[in-house]
This record gives C-alpha cells, structure tokens and sequence, in this order.
C-alpha cells in the first residue's frame, strides 16, 4: 500500500512539474507582453470567479472541479489497483491513474500555475535556477498530498474531504486568484 502510494505521489508530481515547466518555457519564449499579461490577468481573474462561485453555489454551474460523474471511476479504478493479486500490474495501473487524475487536475487548476510560472519567467534567472523554483513550488504542491498518503497509509484509512472544507479551500483560491489576476493587469510590478 505505501508503495503504490509513493507512486502515485511521484509520478503526481512529475507530471505537474512537466506541466509547469511547458508553462514556464512558453513565457520564457512569449515573454509577457501586455496582450499576454492581459489574458493570464483575465483569465486568472475568470478562474477565481468561478472558484469564489463554487463557494457559494457548489455544483451549479461552471466549475473547474473533477465532475461528480468521474469520481466514481475514478475510486472503482484506485480500489482494484489495491487489490491487484501482483504488484507490477498495481504499480502500472497507479502510473497511469496519477498520468490521467494530474492531467483532469491540471486542467481545472491551471490559473496558479501559470501565473507562478509566468512570474517566474520574468525573473532574470539562470535555467537551474527556473527549474529549482519549479521543484520549490512541486514540494509545496505536494506537501498535503504527501502529509495525506503518509497518514492514510500509516492508519489503513483515508481522510475524505468535506464539503464544508471543499467549499472553504474554493473560496480561498478564489480570493487567491481574483487578487493575483488583479495585480496582474493593474500592478504587474508588485509581483516583480
């Protein structure tokens, strides 16, 4: 079990940080012009309207959270990987769930990434450094996931997560996002 779910967090990781790094190398090649700055502002501020939305209004319409109608998909696939009678078989399935589970993932919470990276683009730095600031951001990223696992694990359970905590985790990336969407349309230079 603790195997299986080191791999999920390790492959999780890897493909949000590849994730990240295609955003980062797009604006180290786009750079941030004001047409750029102006749609990551946008659509950084569209993100945290939505997410602000769920808050108050969770599963009415728009949101950028796994669809109800996958979850149980989802949790039927993770349950046979554990009981796989062979660990190769369960050590493939999990590479490929954490491959498709960041790709849902990154998809509905593209905003931070991309305004991190965009960010970070803009910073005169050497190609180590760009990436050693992309692997800070991962360890961060996976810090509760790991926190998480390593519990579940150690107590043969998991945590699910509330509604109420759900709802109060949209509602702060939402306020997260709506301010730094305005920054970057109105003060890019806070963020420099």
């Amino acid at each position: 079990m603790a195997l299986i779910a080191g791999i999920f967090l390790l492959v999780s990781g890897a493909v949000y940080y590849a994730f990240m790094a295609a955003w980062l190398n797009i604006f180290l090649l786009v750079g941030l012009s004001a047409t750029v700055r102006w749609t990551l502002g946008v659509a950084a501020l569209v993100i945290g309207f939505i997410n602000v939305k769920d808050f108050v209004a969770l599963g009415r319409g728009v949101s950028l959270s796994i669809p109800e109608s996958v979850k149980p998909g989802l949790y039927a696939r993770m349950r046979s990987i554990l009981r796989a009678e062979t660990l190769l078989p369960s050590l493939f399935a999990v590479t490929v769930l954490a491959v498709v589970v960041n790709f849902i993932e990154a998809l509905c919470t593209a905003g931070l990434p991309a305004v991190y990276t965009a960010v970070l683009a803009q910073h005169n730095l050497n190609p180590a450094a760009h990436y050693a600031y992309l692997g800070l951001y991962i360890l961060g990223y996976m810090a509760d996931d790991t926190l998480m696992v390593t519990t579940a694990v150690m107590a043969l359970s998991s945590r699910k997560l509330t509604d109420n905590a759900g709802r109060m985790l949209k509602l702060v990336s939402g306020i997260v996002m709506l301010l730094l969407g305005a920054m970057i349309i109105f003060r890019p230079d806070w963020l420099l």
